[in-house]
């Protein structure tokens, strides 16, 4: 039977899933809108001078943050396996410490012979546990990674308002494009602060 802790490990492993892919789905948004934006700054000429290379900002941090994703996407499976691995090893050092337990209860002839392979299972299962805790460490310094580039998305989407008002014409579109990326960064936080939350508690257990 799966222990409380292994379900939790699969909760917060499929709940960053989930996140994650949300956050791709939003990344690809800030890339559109990256491309909407440079061909309104294209027709706008020299009125959304300041504002082309804005774009270029945001179109690498799009990209960056989709490859970063894609990364963590395969930490989180691994980290998925290495669950149902140590799922595995937890409940072979059960079976072993329990027969080992009966053994000795019952005087049993050959109860010592059951010492070394409990041991031996123990090591497994804490080899397991400590490479789970490792795998999280990495993966919270991954998320923030893209937190970093949601607190720059928001920063250049400030600084894309500044560049819009001086658009004539074009302002209403490049405004809704920066209120576009910033929304996007901050949707992006949101999410990878709830994978965060999610794994942080494995990190010192």
């Amino acid at each position: 039977m799966m222990n409380s802790q292994t379900k939790s490990q699969f909760i917060a492993v499929a709940s960053i899933t989930s996140e994650l892919s949300a956050v791709m789905v939003v990344a690809k948004e800030i890339s559109l809108a990256a491309a909407n934006a440079k061909a309104i700054a294209f027709r706008a000429g020299d009125k959304a001078k300041g504002f082309q290379p804005i774009t270029d900002f945001i179109n690498e941090l799009a990209k960056e943050t989709i490859e970063l994703v894609t990364k963590i996407n395969v930490y989180a499976l691994l980290l998925y396996r290495l669950t149902v691995d140590e799922f595995r090893r937890t409940a072979a050092y059960n079976r072993f410490e329990q027969a080992s337990k009966l053994a000795n209860a019952t005087g049993a002839r050959y109860a010592d012979s059951m010492v070394e392979p409990t041991a031996h299972a123990k090591n497994v299962m804490q080899d397991c546990q400590r490479q789970f805790k490792r795998d999280v460490t990495q993966l919270l310094g991954q998320l923030e990674a893209v937190m970093h580039h949601a607190r720059a998305a928001r920063v250049i989407a400030a600084n894309s308002r500044i560049e819009a008002s001086q658009a004539g014409e074009y302002l209403q579109s490049l405004q809704a494009v920066a209120e576009s990326v910033d929304k996007a960064a901050h949707t992006i936080h949101d999410n990878v602060q709830r994978c965060r939350i999610a794994l942080s508690i494995y990190r010192n257990s």
